[in-house]
């Protein structure tokens, strides 16, 4: 059965590009539902959805934009029509009049599209081919599941470039449209999807952890703590994720200190607002994070960071005590304010395999975390401290077990 794709864009400006990426989808056999975003002129072409109605969705009237070709008045005419297509997209995906978005743009046509596509649910199908692409695109992205394709050539005008660039982004839509409605059939499971926070250095634990809880019959989900704790955590709120072992923590100070695997958020503040069951350990919670060692800036590049080479384009820099003793307050706090059942273990062998014996930071004192952790953390809530390192069987093992007596005490 043919989908439909939701073609958004400025018909004003781009009326010629959205024109041909609309006959090569059509050529497919899918359908084609055309929304105007453009503000500055008339139409190359009639689309679906007028722009006076995309502005209208956001409460203002379209004529008020007429001529807002820069500086605030263009971020404000941007933000409303954002605003707008939101909300239209919203109905048609509730109506299900359409299976999936594409969007063409520079800066101002991606912030627009992004700050839209990004409300959508996971798994709906939805693409930017974007001049931004091949730069940094998480202010478009977010922690969504959004398709960026780099449009190498600017977006002005159709030749021998662009045309293989749209064509391959239309065909790529409509195989998403035509069969949305059997990729929704594979989110239908019914076992219980839990999620785990993950870094290289401290995947052994974590793949043991996997290991029993898909043999205890759950789904599980890692989520690679460079940002994409925001992600896991954006799950969360929506209602996906059933149950979080929360294991790997460097995100937190990568915000604080400006690091390189910023989530965009203030991490572990999900569990604070969902009843799930819940265990949080601090791994990795000591180091955060820049690229090769000349991008370190030069505040951070000191003896006292101990700055570890991870690999030529990643490296780890140590907390501070001052940095540790605020890090664990932090995380105790948030499990306090945890709604649902909780509990936290603490890996004294070593945070990660950095401390593993033979490494770098191998014996390095990050006592005042712990510290920080057991006065801080109410005293009902089960802590267990292990000798261990983070990435052994046995602390793996203990952290399981408490998560599946917090699982079976939500479900009781």
């Amino acid at each position: 059965m043919a989908g439909t794709v939701c073609l958004t864009g400025t018909l004003d400006t781009k009326g010629e590009e959205y024109a041909y990426v609309k006959e090569q989808i059509e050529a497919t056999g899918t359908n084609v539902l055309v929304v105007d975003c453009g503000v500055l002129g008339e139409p190359t072409f009639a689309p679906d959805i007028t722009s006076a109605e995309v502005a209208a969705k956001a409460g203002v009237d379209l004529a008020s934009f007429r001529g807002a070709t820069e500086g605030d008045g263009r971020v404000g005419a941007n933000k409303a029509m954002a605003e707008g297509l939101t909300g239209v997209l919203a109905d048609l995906v509730a109506d299900n009049k359409i299976q999936a978005v594409l969007a063409l743009g520079g800066t101002g046509g991606t912030d627009l599209a992004s700050a839209a596509y990004r409300t959508l649910p996971l798994g709906f199908p939805k693409l930017i081919v974007s001049t931004m692409a091949s730069n940094n695109t998480r202010p478009y992205v977010g922690h969504s599941d959004m398709y960026m394709a780099n449009a190498v050539t600017d977006i002005a005008g159709l030749n021998s470039v662009s045309r293989v660039i749209l064509a391959n982004a239309a065909h790529s839509i409509a195989g998403m449209a035509d069969h949305y409605e059997k990729t929704k059939e594979l989110a239908a499971a019914s076992e219980p999807l839990i999620g785990i926070s993950m870094f290289g250095v401290t995947t052994p634990g974590v793949m043991r952890m996997r290991e029993q809880l898909e043999a205890d019959g759950f789904q599980v989900a890692t989520f690679h703590a460079v940002g994409e704790g925001a992600g896991m955590e954006a799950l969360v709120d929506e209602g996906m994720i059933a149950g979080l072992i929360d294991f790997t923590l460097p995100e937190i100070i990568n915000r604080w200190n400006d690091g390189i695997f910023d989530p965009g958020i203030d991490r572990l503040k999900a569990m604070t607002r969902n009843d799930i069951p819940v265990v949080v350990v601090p791994g990795a919670a000591e180091c955060f994070n820049f690229g090769a060692v000349d991008t370190i800036p030069e505040q951070y590049n000191v003896p006292e960071r101990n700055v570890l080479i991870h690999n030529p384009n990643i490296t780890s820099l140590q907390a501070t005590p001052d940095e540790l003793t605020k890090l664990g307050e932090y995380i105790a706090e948030h499990v306090n304010a945890a709604q649902g059942p909780k509990a936290m273990a603490l890996p004294l062998g070593g945070l990660d395999n950095y401390f593993s014996e033979g490494s770098q930071w191998h014996g390095t004192d990050v006592s005042n975390l712990f510290e920080a952790i057991r006065s801080t953390l109410d005293d009902d809530i089960e802590l267990v401290e292990m000798d261990n390192n983070i990435n052994d069987e046995a602390f793996a093992d203990a952290v399981y077990g408490l998560f599946k007596a917090r699982w079976e005490q939500h479900q009781a």
